[in-house]
């Protein structure tokens, strides 16, 4: 009998160590193998570039625009629904970049959205969505100019948050609609400098500086921030300025004096913004649909679809997973930074 319970024992310590042995393997070649998946569905994507341009869905390097159905018939008359979500940034988006509505609004990745959504004879209106707390003010004005460019109805839906830069962009809406609890407003520029000089001292540091000019140097966080130095940039401010009130007065029929009167960089609610004329009607989702679809001539319950990017390695295992796979490897699926000194509506 304690032979037997000595074989049992054996027997069991034989199939923990197989099973030990097989989680190490798996341990190692999952990674490896995501690598390869992550590599082959790059390559897939970029071979889709070379022999899908100009079809839908578009290819645009690795990452392909994909027109996502929402609601209504699944042919047709369409209005595209295109996204503004987050803090926007100048250029593209990162290639894995998977964080869902929280990420950046990449101006030339939401302008090949609009471009695309133009040239689509079945898109009678886009409908862009705001949800953004503002952000680069050339990133702002490559999204404005788009949407002026796509010679198509636009309309804005207007979500949590659509200001300063998020109202920007707004401004080149036929309509907008904002929900009455929307944050919006916040009309003007801003920009940062932090100045470390200080802690230089207190840590016995020196900072030498050779410049060919007097203002070679600005905004260096070692030096001191002198008068010269705030007339200078404060003129740049005041001009960005002005081309924001002039870009609100000429769209939303308002003189410059009138602007001016609101555009102190306050916040207002969509109630707000309603009674002063800086947007065009309150309400939900829904109702930015409808008018869409009547700007756009579309009669009937209208085809909705929306306008996103997506990456093949998304396509193949979705967006969450690709998400998760990324971040256990180490790949950045985000981008967020900041510029000291840039120019900012938010």
């Amino acid at each position: 009998m304690s032979e037997q319970k000595s074989t049992a024992v054996g027997g069991n310590g034989n199939r923990s160590a197989t099973w030990a042995i097989i989680g190490v393997v798996v341990g190692f070649s999952l990674p490896l193998f995501m690598c390869l998946c992550l590599t082959l569905t790059t390559l897939v994507g970029f071979g889709a570039s070379l022999g899908t341009a100009g079809t839908a869905p578009m290819a645009t390097g690795a990452t392909t625009i994909v027109p996502r159905h929402i609601s209504g018939p699944l042919t047709g008359p369409a209005i595209a629904v295109i996204g503004v979500n987050g803090p926007i940034v100048s250029g593209e988006a990162p290639e894995f970049d998977l964080t869902g509505p929280t990420s950046v609004a990449a101006s030339a990745s939401i302008v090949r959205l609009i471009k695309q959504a133009a040239r689509d004879p079945q898109v009678k209106t886009i409908l862009l969505r705001v949800d953004s707390p503002g952000g680069s003010v050339i990133g702002s004005d490559e999204i404005y100019h788009a949407l002026k460019q796509a010679n198509k109805p636009v309309v804005v839906h207007m979500g949590a948050l659509a200001a300063s830069g998020g109202y920007y962009v707004s401004m080149a809406a036929d309509h907008i609609v904002a929900h009455p609890d929307t944050l919006t407003g916040s009309i003007g520029v801003i920009s940062e400098f932090t100045n470390i000089e200080g802690l230089y001292e207190k840590l016995g540091l020196r900072s030498t500086v050779i410049k060919s000019g007097e203002f070679k140097d600005f905004g260096n966080p070692t030096s001191p921030f002198t008068d010269e130095d705030r007339k200078l940039w404060q003129a740049v401010i005041d001009e960005t300025y002005e081309s924001f009130v002039r870009i609100i007065a000429d769209n939303r029929g308002m003189t410059v004096e009138e602007v001016k009167q609101l555009a102190d960089g306050r916040i207002y609610t969509g109630r707000q913004a309603y009674a002063l004329k800086l947007v065009d009607q309150l309400g939900y989702f829904e109702d930015a649909v409808d008018k869409a679809a009547s700007l756009g001539g579309i009669t009937g319950e209208p085809r909705v679809i929306e306008y996103r990017r997506q990456t093949p390695f998304a396509q193949l295992f979705g967006m969450s997973v690709a998400r998760t796979v990324l971040i256990a490897l180490g790949v950045p699926v985000e981008r967020l930074s900041t510029t000291p000194g840039a120019l900012e509506y938010r």
